[in-house]
């Protein structure tokens, strides 16, 4: 064993690291004892349920930071958990903590607990201690924290509602807004209400609600704000005692007991901001307190520099016309010996000023410069002199009116007409110039060469008087007759206002009217001076379409002066009247003197000039491809400005064209040139500075111009006229001449034995003249512009081989009558029935053909016998020979046509039924019996000649041939009665 070993001296070694051992493990058990933290102990709670504050107090050891951890019992929820230092109070040793809770405490039971900690190191926790709430379930009642609460305003609360035992939670309403809930234990539930506004009088409700809504409990809280008086001021009244007056400041929403109490050097006032104290005192201090705080004023000040007079009492006063006196009390004695200064305010219906007064006890003022019969109101308010302070109350007013006084005299004028009446006019006196009520207004007209006088008291709202020229130029002999105006009050008569009245009319004679512009001086009305304006002039103006007793104003102008503005609206030195827009006025300058009124000047001018409210009167009318425009003027009280001229508009739909602009106010024409023809509407607009008026507008239609056409035609009638007149006066004086040379007298036939008893014996035998030879003679030209046969009348004889007398004229030579026939017929030529309506049958070869009659008398005319409208076929060829013939004769004449077929309705014989010769020699000589008129139709295509033309004639005679009395006698009543007889007398030249 080493232990066996060692020597003395190794076992004096070991002792010491026993030793050493031994301490180190006592420091270790000393070490450990010393890390166990003391647990709190003796934890209790103080809870203050208005302030929502906890105080929580234990006993511990030498530590000095804890952790508090406060829950909600019921739920077990953390509301608060955090280190916290707390040092130990040196006289008892405990520690004590507050905590302020959100929730009202009386919400739900709340668990405290603590331990002590040291860095890392922790005690264990102290024994739970609970703060009971209003919610256990031994207390089953519906109830509401906070109640009664005053808050600042923009504070957050949070209110809690529990509900009692057996009901179902519901709302929480704010007023009436409806909260959102948290729930805190079983039956509790809180809501926070956040920046609070300021509640009403009775402040703001917070309600609970059921979920049946049924039952309800609630609470109140009051939102204001702290005091804040201001403006603390002490003066006197009396010199001996103190009035201090202050501003409550801006409301505090609380009233009642939680409203402000206020309280001036230890002298409690409740809300009031005055407070009167019986002695002076030098230093003032004024606390004002409520539920939320409170705020402190300060005031200083010495009692002669805070004089503050009362007002002055028992006012009174003695009036005049002109002035008035007002007198005064003093209810403090001590003001006997006070200089004073007052302040005197005077007010009238027109205007309002003060009048300031100084001295020792002033108890009175004088008022000057007033008005006559005027009603005024007085006020008087006084001040210290020395020191002043400021301006007492005002007196209680009081209110008189001043005595009447005579009117001043009328501002009169006289307007005359132009048929020799007129009107004295004079200016209302305003209630300043009346010095009173008008009574009356006398008017007189006298002469004071004649003395004679007549006067005439006129009512006071009467302000003109009618005069005639005519009765006063037989009143008055000298012409002059001077008209007197006065005006009456109660207090007397005014000085009379005289006018000379002229016996003639100045205006008679036309003056020259100048142009004046409105400015912003007004009118500016300039003239030379006049020698004989002895006392001035009148510058008189009316409305220049007024012609008759004008309403006018006018201006009297010092002598010595000669120019003046007329200013509408605002006053000026010169003068205010009313004008008006748009209208033109005429002003008009008199010289005044002794003599009446002479016109010396006139001008005319708008204050502004409109545009014109009617347009011109329009009218149109057509000129051939012309139009021409005329208006009229505007009247005068319609152009509401000088008219500078018209403009002239063509309307294209809805738009105008501009067609003239006429410079010329005087232009009332315009002619618009070269218009087709249809529908046109024209515009004319007059403008002036203004613009253009709303324009007056015409249509037209343009049709062809048949005015003109009209004329002439009846022109060229009346030409016509006026030639026939004359050719017929000429041929009546004449009618001789004219009868010799145009209707010579013809033979009529004679016939041997009794014609009436032998017309119905047979056939006449009539025997051919010897020179009824027919000599055709064919020629090869034709003229293609014939298309008929054409009678080419007798060739005139000259003077020398035809006797020109009362005798019948007569010659053997054969009259010659000259065809042109277009159509060549290849069938001889026939007559053609009336009811023929088939066209004949043209050939392309012509000829003409030369017939000579021979012996037979034409008497002027011809009978010309018309192709048959049925031409043969196209295959018959004609005749080599041509010959006239009728029937089947060799050239005799037979003056009767072929018998009519028997049925009239068939149509035209065949050609052949006119060659045989059967047809003329059956049943004897038929002179004319069978002869048909044409129709009335192929009459009229006949170029108007009668139907008898185609009937033949005898050959010693131009009248028809009996008719057949037994087959046609009313066919013969038919043509007896017809234009063919007269037409055929007037072609014959014998008798009637």
């Amino acid at each position: 064993m080493p232990c066996l070993s060692v020597s003395l001296s190794s076992r004096s070694f070991c002792r010491p690291v026993w030793l050493i051992c031994v301490l180190l493990g006592l420091s270790v058990v000393h070490t450990q004892a010393k890390d166990v933290l003391t647990v709190p102990q003796q934890v209790s709670l103080s809870p203050n349920m208005y302030t929502q504050q906890l105080s929580i107090s234990w006993q511990g050891g030498a530590a000095t930071t804890f952790d508090l951890l406060i829950l909600r019992t019921e739920l077990n929820e953390t509301v608060f958990y955090e280190t916290v230092s707390v040092t130990a109070d040196l006289v008892n040793g405990r520690h004590q903590w507050n905590w302020t809770s959100i929730e009202p405490l009386e919400c739900t039971s709340l668990s405290i607990q603590i331990r002590s900690r040291d860095g890392q190191r922790t005690s264990e926790w102290s024994n739970t201690q609970i703060l009971h709430g209003n919610d256990l379930p031994s207390n089953g009642k519906f109830q509401m924290y906070p109640q009664d609460r005053i808050v600042p305003v923009g504070a957050n609360t949070t209110f809690c509602c529990i509900v009692g035992e057996g009901e179902i939670f519901g709302t929480i309403k704010y007023g009436t807004t409806v909260m959102k809930a948290t729930r805190l234990s079983r039956r509790s539930y809180a809501t926070t209400v956040f920046n609070q506004e300021p509640s009403d009088t009775t402040g703001t409700n917070v309600l609970c609600y059921n979920n049946l809504k049924s039952v309800l409990y609630g609470a109140v809280v009051f939102v204001g704000y702290p005091p804040l008086p201001s403006d603390l001021v002490c003066e006197t009244h009396d010199l001996t005692s103190a009035v201090c007056k202050w501003n409550e400041g801006r409301d505090t929403h609380l009233y009642g007991k939680r409203g402000t109490l206020f309280s001036l050097n230890n002298r409690p006032q409740r809300t009031e901001t005055e407070c009167r104290v019986e002695q002076w005192e030098g230093n003032w201090t004024l606390v004002a307190v409520n539920p939320l705080g409170q705020h402190i004023l300060t005031y200083s000040a010495e009692l002669s520099h805070r004089v503050h007079p009362v007002a002055p009492t028992d006012l009174n006063y003695i009036i005049h016309a002109w002035n008035a006196t007002v007198q005064w009390r003093w209810t403090e004695s001590s003001y006997s010996s006070l200089a004073l200064v007052c302040q005197v305010e005077l007010t009238s219906s027109e205007h309002k000023r003060k009048h300031t007064i100084s001295g020792v006890g002033l108890c009175s003022v004088f008022l000057s410069d007033l008005y006559p019969a005027e009603d005024y109101t007085v006020e008087v308010r006084c001040g210290v002199q020395q020191n002043f302070w400021k301006w007492g109350n005002w007196s209680k007013p009081i209110s008189f009116k001043t005595k009447s006084y005579f009117p001043d005299a009328p501002d009169v004028w006289i307007w005359m007409n132009r048929d020799n009446t007129g009107q004295i006019i004079w200016k209302p006196l305003t209630r300043r110039q009346s010095n009173g009520q008008i009574t009356s207004y006398e008017v007189t007209l006298w002469s004071p060469e004649e003395n004679l006088q007549h006067t005439e008291i006129l009512s006071p709202d009467t302000f003109a008087v009618p005069i005639n020229l005519t009765q006063i130029t037989v009143f008055n002999s000298d012409n002059k007759v001077t008209a007197t105006v006065i005006a009456k009050n109660n207090a007397g008569a005014s000085q009379p206002a005289n006018i000379l009245i002229p016996l003639r009319l100045a205006d008679a004679e036309p003056l020259a009217v100048s142009r004046v512009h409105y400015t912003d001086r007004g009118f500016p009305l300039f003239w030379q001076s006049y020698a004989n304006a002895t006392c001035g002039y009148v510058v008189g103006w009316h409305d220049a379409s007024c012609t008759w007793n004008c309403a006018v104003d006018w201006i009297k102008v010092a002598a010595g002066n000669n120019n003046v503005s007329i200013v509408s609206g605002r006053p000026v030195s010169q003068k205010k009247t009313n004008l008006q827009a748009g209208v033109r006025y005429i002003f008009s300058l008199y010289s005044c003197s002794s003599e009446a009124p002479e016109l010396l000047q006139r001008w005319q001018g708008y204050m502004q000039e409109l545009v014109a409210s009617r347009f011109v009167p329009l009218w149109i009318t057509q000129q051939s491809s012309d139009v021409l425009l005329t208006w009229g003027e505007i009247p005068l009280a319609d152009r509401r400005g000088f008219i500078l001229g018209y403009n002239i508009y063509i309307s294209n739909g809805s738009q105008l064209t501009h067609l003239a602009n006429l410079s010329d106010p005087r232009s009332r024409t315009y002619t618009v040139k070269g218009l087709s023809m249809g529908s046109y509407k024209f515009t004319v607009k007059a403008y002036n500075s203004a613009g253009e008026d709303t324009g007056a507008t015409a249509s037209i239609l343009l049709q062809p111009y048949t005015d003109w056409l009209i004329l002439e035609i009846l022109a060229s009638l009346g030409v016509a006229a006026l030639f026939l007149v004359i050719v017929t006066f000429i041929c009546y004086k004449k009618r001789k001449w004219v009868k010799k040379a145009f209707y010579p007298d013809i033979p009529e036939p004679k016939l041997p034995g009794d014609w009436s008893r032998s017309r119905t014996q047979g056939p006449l035998d009539v025997k051919p003249f010897p020179h009824s030879m027919v000599h055709i003679v064919e020629k090869p030209e034709w003229d293609s512009s014939k298309e008929m046969l054409v009678v080419i009348p007798e060739e005139d004889e000259d003077d020398e081989g035809q006797g020109i007398g009362d005798e019948p004229v007569d010659t053997d030579e054969p009259t010659s009558l000259r065809y042109y026939n277009q159509v060549v017929d290849e069938r001889p030529i026939r007559l053609r029935f009336p009811d023929s309506s088939a066209s004949s049958a043209s050939s392309l070869d012509s000829a003409r053909t030369d017939v000579t009659y021979t012996g037979i008398q034409t008497s002027g005319s011809s009978l010309v016998f018309q192709l048959d409208p049925q031409g043969p076929s196209e295959g018959h060829q004609p005749q080599a020979d041509l010959s006239v013939t009728f029937g089947d004769g060799g050239g005799g004449y037979r003056p009767q046509q072929q018998p009519r077929a028997p049925n009239d309705e068939m149509g035209p014989a065949s050609p052949e039924s006119f060659l045989e010769p059967q047809a003329v020699s059956a049943g004897g000589y038929k002179p004319q019996s069978s002869w048909h008129l044409d129709s009335p139709v192929e009459a009229g295509e006949n170029s108007g000649l009668a139907p008898s033309l185609g009937s033949p004639t005898s050959v010693a005679s131009t009248q028809f041939l009996l008719p057949d009395g037994e087959n046609h006698g009313e066919e013969k009543r038919q043509l007896s009665s017809s234009a063919a007889t007269w037409f055929t007398n007037l072609l014959s030249s014998t008798k009637p």
